[in-house]
């Protein structure tokens, strides 16, 4: 972990309330004025997951919290929970995604709110495909991308999929974070299929058909930004806070999987993206920014976690905001330009 982090300690913790007693972690942030709004994943006894809310005085004081869930599962695909939660504003509507999972297929969603009090569900964005249709697509690009995409589906199948009939599970696609602006007129968010993080763009929802996912898949070298090229993120990769738009480029604090001898160890990691075609990388650290060191991020009920989710920028002084340990939402700190500074010197 680099020097110049500061970590700020713990601001959120699981209640008595009903919907949060388990756990409290990977908040979404964004920032209105000098307030900060986190829309948190909040954990019921059974891994039930449902979107928790506060708002904070600035960076790390904590001035009103929700007693009740802001979103909870309404369907099928959400019967087990919304996780993982990250917002981003685009224009004047706020774009809230996150995964959906029904106990067994991890979706990744999303819902628009104009007010940060109400949302309008908008379902998932993310491709649906059986493991058998994912393998033949993926591996007509095997020569180009590593064969660990097909890696985690395969132990998947191997360990949990005896008693589950094969047509009612899916390819997990998670980490769905949007970027804040358009590009030539499109979206853009970044997902992913494990291992690595990929693009899309997109004008409207009704433009990723299913053969738009077909013609992805089939060419998913084009649309990967990073993949697992680092010590510390040898196992996988997602997607973590929004990317910031920056002069120097877009900034992606992203979390990294490391696998150890003694478990998976889960950083935050950072990478420089350039600003016209944020496929090209201009700088990515060389270590993580953030490593699980303290109590509260190395014991929980995943140890060694580390997971981040939202940001908010205070003058120069960005604040990260991560899940500790998925029972906990802890914050650090870093100044801005000290870690543009270090990644463009760390290049590619």
């Amino acid at each position: 972990m680099y020097d110049f982090v500061k970590k700020h300690g713990v601001i959120l913790e699981a209640t008595n309330n009903s919907f949060e007693n388990e756990g409290v972690f990977n908040p979404a942030a964004i920032k209105e004025g000098n307030n900060v709004h986190l829309f948190y994943r909040a954990v019921r006894t059974g891994n039930f997951s449902t979107i928790g809310y506060c708002k904070l005085d600035g960076p790390l004081k904590v001035i009103e919290r929700s007693e009740t869930p802001i979103l909870f599962p309404e369907n099928s695909q959400e019967f087990q929970g919304l996780e993982d939660p990250r917002i981003t504003k685009i224009d004047n509507t706020y774009y809230l995604s996150y995964s959906a999972y029904d106990g067994i297929n991890v979706f990744g969603a999303y819902a628009t709110s104009n007010d940060l009090k109400t949302f309008e569900r908008k379902g998932i964005i993310t491709p649906k495909f059986s493991f058998e249709e994912y393998a033949k697509l993926i591996r007509q690009n095997l020569n180009k991308i590593s064969d660990k995409h097909l890696l985690f589906y395969d132990l998947f199948e191997r360990h949990h999929l005896s008693n589950i009939m094969k047509a009612n599970v899916y390819v997990w696609d998670k980490n769905v974070v949007f970027f804040p602006k358009k590009f030539n007129g499109k979206f853009a968010f970044l997902h992913r299929l494990f291992p690595t993080i990929q693009i899309v763009f997109f004008e409207n929802p009704q433009d990723l058909t299913r053969d738009f996912w077909v013609d992805y898949v089939t060419h998913l070298s084009d649309h990967i930004v990073l993949r697992t090229s680092h010590h510390y993120e040898r196992s996988h990769i997602g997607a973590g806070c929004p990317p910031i738009e920056t002069p120097d480029g877009w900034l992606l604090i992203y979390h990294a999987a490391e696998i150890t001898a003694n478990g998976t160890l889960y950083h935050a990691a950072a990478a420089l993206l350039d600003l016209e075609n944020p496929r090209k990388i201009i700088g990515q650290l060389n270590k993580p920014l953030i490593c699980p060191t303290e109590d509260w991020e190395k014991k929980g009920v995943v140890s060694n976690v580390v997971f981040p989710t939202g940001t908010a920028l205070f003058d120069d002084e960005l604040y990260i905001y991560y899940g500790a340990a998925d029972s906990r939402i802890a914050v650090a700190s870093v100044n801005i330009d000290t870690l543009i500074k270090n990644l463009k010197t760390a290049g590619v």
